[in-house]
């Protein structure tokens, strides 16, 4: 038996919802001192007006520990915990205490491993996939976390930003910069960098340019296209997140494709019109 716990960052889809297998533990948000819950009352365009309408960007706060040691109750033995990039959340220090908190009450007869993902949204997904993916396939405990931590090195995740209204309320972008790109219809292509930070790729006038650059550079990181998963989510935009889809699958055979909404915390990072882009 085994369990894969994914924080709320990490959308999973309805096939995944019924699987069994995962639970997601989630992140909240404050906007402008507004409450809100990534979990399954998140009404996303609520949010986007809320967020559009504040003065200031919104903030979030990860799980407690508390709510990771209850994830692990339950009969699994095996317990695989996947968490936004530690660089960007304190979700996963809080996992990790979790972890030894647990095993100090119950002792170690279940196996709990914390992944530090170094990505985020669908990012999460697809490692939690993997670590099913092993554990199906008769891995060991030890086998999968090494396989699983493999592939974390090996992922790389792209997004494309509507807006930077989000990142200048916050004091990420100074007034100045958003406006400019504002203006002149500036969308920066940006990624993760191997430690899970933020960087930018490029930029292009225009979000269909800004996509399109998005791909290419997708192309040219990623080999073995057949034997990959990829996955798309988008900020309400499902014609966007779409058309990306179809322009990868006119150059790139992938062993499958998924494309889901953003819960609360992505739909944070990506704002609206956001689409984010992991392999």
């Amino acid at each position: 038996m085994y369990k894969i716990v994914i924080d709320s960052c990490g959308e999973l889809t309805q096939e995944l919802k019924e699987d069994g297998h995962y639970v997601n533990v989630p992140l909240e948000m404050d906007i402008n001192g507004y409450r809100v819950v990534d979990d399954e009352s998140f009404d996303q365009k609520d949010f986007l007006r809320r967020v559009a309408e504040s003065p200031v960007g919104p903030k979030s706060s990860c799980p407690s520990p508390e709510l990771y040691m209850k994830s692990f109750e339950g009969e699994a033995e095996h317990i695989y915990v996947v968490t936004l990039s530690k660089e960007l959340s304190g979700s996963y220090n809080s996992a990790v205490l979790a972890k030894n908190l647990y095993e100090e009450e119950h002792g170690t007869d279940k196996k709990i491993y914390v992944f530090n993902s170094k990505s985020a949204s669908v990012g999460e997904t697809l490692i939690g996939m993997k670590a099913q993916e092993c554990e199906e396939a008769g891995c060991s405990f030890e086998e999968t976390v090494e396989k699983v931590e493999q592939y974390i090195s090996e992922q790389n995740t792209f997004f494309v930003l509507e807006t930077l209204e989000v990142l200048r309320k916050n004091g990420r972008l100074s007034n100045l910069k958003a406006f400019v790109a504002n203006a002149l219809n500036i969308k920066p292509v940006m990624g993760s960098t191997p430690e899970g930070m933020i960087c930018q790729l490029g930029k292009a006038r225009g979000m269909g340019k800004a996509l399109k650059q998005m791909v290419e550079d997708m192309m040219n990181r990623t080999k073995d296209y057949e034997n990959r998963i990829l996955a798309i989510s988008h900020c309400n935009c499902p014609d966007r997140a779409k058309a990306v889809k179809e322009d990868i699958e006119k150059v790139a055979s992938f062993k499958k494709i998924i494309v889901v909404d953003t819960a609360g915390i992505s739909s944070m990072y990506a704002s609206d019109g956001g689409v984010i882009m992991v392999v």
